[in-house]
């Protein structure tokens, strides 16, 4: 099952991640201390730059790096620290293309259990364990990847029916049930702490 994707809240951004599996990936890598919308929106501002309608492994990190960051600086800036992400797209892409032949679906395509698809996720630079579940979970809840145990290897981000994540933004109404979600988390964890 495919979902038409709806995480960036921008028709032609949204566009982009549906048709690039690699936008969508670096959306995700992008997808921390920025508004969520604005993280999956960053790709298309790339593309944009860069006069290309789907993003490559391969010129990304064959691309000059202080032209790269330059690219990310803007205006408008592609996130809040352009320079750091922009390096950080770029040591993705450059994976992708070592370990992949440049062929970003290859990560997930030929993953036997979504134990290797979680794996071979936390093992790209800038995915831990929790950006590396969320994928997982985006990939099996609305991209169709769903190897034997992708849930279990999801996390919590797998289970059915809850909005922990930008796996469950389908619309405008579950990035608000996404957005609920995170707050009282941080503010549990706050009260604990505190």
């Amino acid at each position: 099952m495919r979902v038409t994707l709806c995480l960036a809240q921008d028709t032609d951004a949204d566009a982009l991640l549906d048709r690039d599996p690699l936008a969508l990936l670096i959306g995700m890598l992008l997808d921390q201390q920025f508004p969520m919308e604005r993280a999956f929106a960053g790709p298309a501002l790339v593309a944009q730059r860069l006069g290309v309608d789907r993003l490559d492994a391969r010129e990304l990190a064959e691309y000059d790096p202080d032209a790269l960051v330059a690219v990310f600086t803007g205006p408008p800036a592609v996130h809040r620290y352009p320079k750091s992400m922009a390096q950080r797209v770029q040591a993705l892409a450059s994976t992708i293309v070592d370990r992949y032949d440049g062929d970003v679906t290859a990560l997930w395509s030929d993953a036997a259990t979504g134990k290797e698809l979680f794996t071979r996720l936390a093992g790209l630079p800038g995915f831990g364990t929790q950006k590396a579940q969320i994928f997982t979970a985006l990939l099996g809840k609305q991209r169709g990847v769903t190897p034997d145990g992708w849930r279990e290897a999801a996390g919590g981000y797998g289970e059915d029916g809850v909005h922990k994540s930008v796996a469950d933004v389908v619309d405008a109404a579950t990035l608000g049930k996404v957005r609920d979600y995170k707050q009282a988390a941080k503010a549990a964890k706050k009260a604990a702490a505190g």
